[in-house]
């Protein structure tokens, strides 16, 4: 197959490392040729590309690990700029024409809502796209939610198809309106796993930089440190979990622009000694902090399905999460770790409290969670069930 993937930008995501494994996989386990169309990854998450050792070449983008095409488009850009968009959507159709690739896959709420028009219009045999997280939620103002909420209905008539990361995020969809139950299907987001089942291998060498003592019971959270993460949250829980607990130290992994008022913050409640940054980080380096850590936290307030939960698990690390978008297909209370209502910090801090205190819960919960989803969330069978369904498509569409 000829397979065009567009995203908006690739920066340091679970969106973004999805695509790109879907992008390898197709050529390396498939033979399939591969174009990712996207913009520039401007932002403090960094960009991924480059951290998985890919190099520029003029307009495009050349990769190690297999011919991957990237058509690098500097006007596609996330925030909406009626000017750039239209010359994005221009370039994008350009692109499409000239690939004329038989299948289309677009993520992203902007690279799916050009990606979809664009594709559509040229007649593209299968245009998929994938739902990571929905563009429209309770957190905007009213008239902003609604928009958002027409463009995703307005594009779901120019795809085929559409992929969830999970059945959360299918329900939202099909309550919203924006496309029947029958058009979606949903398919984990991959990973690489291996990483993550030997994560316990540099535990010891992982505290040491950070300068964490043995004794220490560490609960981490990977998250950029952006609006709706969360981070707030926890700290409100974190004063009574370490009152009740001095062993406890939160492992916060990632950067972002609310880290200034979120140093401050910790600062004045005189929790500094338990609280360590790691700052912008590698995704190479994910594996070995998880392993560092005891607990997995996650207070996002909304979120398609946090890849850091899966991770934490396969790690054999217990997960508390918010009971938010697909999270509860992870998380499973007793079981993998503990759900939580958004907001209760209360009931957070308890359940941070009663897995600090007890080694063999946490190694239990972890076990089973590992048990659960190794396997699922291989990247190799995400890109096998994708496939299956452009198949799937264009078989449909043949005569």
């Amino acid at each position: 197959m000829r397979v065009a993937h567009i995203i908006t930008r690739m920066i340091i995501g679970g969106a973004q490392e999805n695509t790109l494994f879907n992008c390898l996989d197709l050529i390396e386990h498939h033979d399939d040729e591969v174009m990712l169309i996207t913009g520039p990854s401007l932002g403090p998450e960094g960009d991924l590309l480059h951290r998985a050792g890919f190099f520029a070449d003029r307009s495009k983008l050349r990769g190690r690990a297999g011919e991957l095409q990237i058509e690098l488009l500097p006007m596609f850009r996330r925030n909406i700029h009626p000017r750039r968009d239209w010359a994005a959507s221009r370039a994008i159709r350009k692109t499409i024409q000239n690939f004329r690739p038989d299948v289309v896959h677009t993520h992203s709420a902007k690279g799916g809502l050009l990606g979809r028009k664009a594709a559509w219009s040229l007649g593209v045999p299968a245009v998929i796209h994938t739902v990571h997280g929905a563009p429209f939620h309770d957190f905007q103002p009213r008239l902003a939610r609604e928009f958002f909420r027409r463009c995703e209905r307005f594009a779901a008539t120019r795809c085929h198809h559409l992929i969830s990361v999970a059945d959360a995020m299918t329900e939202l969809m099909v309550q919203a309106g924006v496309a029947p139950r029958e058009k979606f299907t949903t398919i984990y987001s991959g990973m690489d796993v291996d990483p993550f089942l030997r994560a316990d291998e540099q535990r010891q060498s992982v505290r040491e930089k950070y300068q964490i003592a043995p004794d220490r019971v560490v609960i981490g959270k990977l998250a950029r440190l952006f609006h709706l993460k969360g981070h707030d949250d926890l700290i409100t829980a974190a004063v009574e979990v370490i009152a009740r607990c001095p062993q406890a130290l939160f492992l916060l992994v990632g950067d972002g622009i609310l880290r200034a008022p979120l140093t401050r913050r910790i600062e004045s409640l005189g929790l500094a000694e338990h609280f360590v940054f790691t700052g912008l980080v590698s995704p190479a380096d994910v594996p070995p902090l998880i392993g560092a850590m005891d607990v997995l936290v996650h207070t996002s307030l909304r979120e398609g399905l946090a890849r850091a939960l899966p991770q934490a698990l396969i790690a054999g690390k217990p997960a508390v999460s918010y009971d938010v978008d697909g999270a509860r297909e992870v998380v499973i209370s007793d079981e993998t770790g503990f759900l939580i209502p958004p907001r209760d910090t209360a009931r957070l801090a308890d359940a941070l409290i009663r897995l600090v205190e007890n080694a063999p819960l946490r190694k239990t919960l972890g076990g089973e969670g590992q048990r659960r989803f190794t396997e699922q969330f291989r990247h190799e069978t995400m890109t096998q069930q994708v496939r299956g369904i452009y198949q799937r498509v264009l078989d449909r569409r043949s005569p």
